[in-house]
């Protein structure tokens, strides 16, 4: 595990995103959830502080994996088609979770939303001032993403737990690809693989009216 740690940078994960579309521009699922895994070793080397996303994540991964290799797996290659196959077939609890509480649709919005959490983070940090609080820059992104969908206590024990984020320049270190500098240029590099991927997705779940999942 030490050497699995040892050579693992950021630049490698989010590049993967790259690898998330196809040439339709579709969502590849594959590629997506592996991207995804690799999210979930840079929130854990981090220690507990992103528990509370790195756990949800893992057991949504767990739920898309035995999809996209059970009986129906023909439909879960792609975003797109999984949508169409959970859709027109009537799989997705649309209003309250009843007979399809882990539906692929409900599971990847779930995935969806955290990842436009990390995006904003990541961006904020990209782009701030040398003296930024990175506590102050994740909780902006939190509350301008994923506290939407949390009760108060949640909220409020995630906002604490931020407390406990490094400097930005050890937080830019602990991306592993070189200095603080070289992270920000990384950064500005790979970013917009992400934001491609979620802006896709987004617009999908937009025309289908799957945004607000319960």
């Amino acid at each position: 595990m030490d050497d699995l740690e040892s050579e693992f940078n950021l630049k490698v994960v989010l590049l993967s995103f790259k690898q998330c579309l196809n040439e339709k521009e579709e969502v590849l699922l594959d590629h997506y959830l592996a991207s995804w895994r690799g999210l979930v070793r840079f929130l854990n080397s981090l220690g507990t502080i992103f528990s509370f996303i790195s756990k949800d994540v893992v057991a949504k991964l767990q739920i898309m994996e035995q999809l996209c290799g059970g009986p129906q797996q023909e439909h879960y290659s792609t975003l797109q088609a999984m949508v169409a196959y959970e859709v027109g077939s009537q799989l997705v609890d649309l209003e309250r979770r009843s007979r399809h509480p882990d539906s692929g649709c409900r599971t990847v919005l779930r995935l969806h939303r955290a990842l436009h959490w990390l995006q904003l983070f990541l961006e904020g940090v990209r782009t701030s001032p040398e003296d930024a609080r990175t506590a102050a820059l994740c909780t902006d992104s939190y509350n301008a993403s994923l506290a939407a969908y949390h009760p108060w206590i949640i909220r409020r024990a995630v906002t604490v737990a931020f407390c406990a984020l490094p400097t930005r320049k050890v937080f830019l270190e602990t991306m592993n690809v070189g200095s603080p500098e070289q992270a920000v240029e990384m950064l500005g590099e790979a970013l917009p693989f992400i934001k491609r991927v979620y802006d896709i997705s987004q617009r999908l779940y937009a025309e289908h009216a799957l945004l607000d999942l319960p």
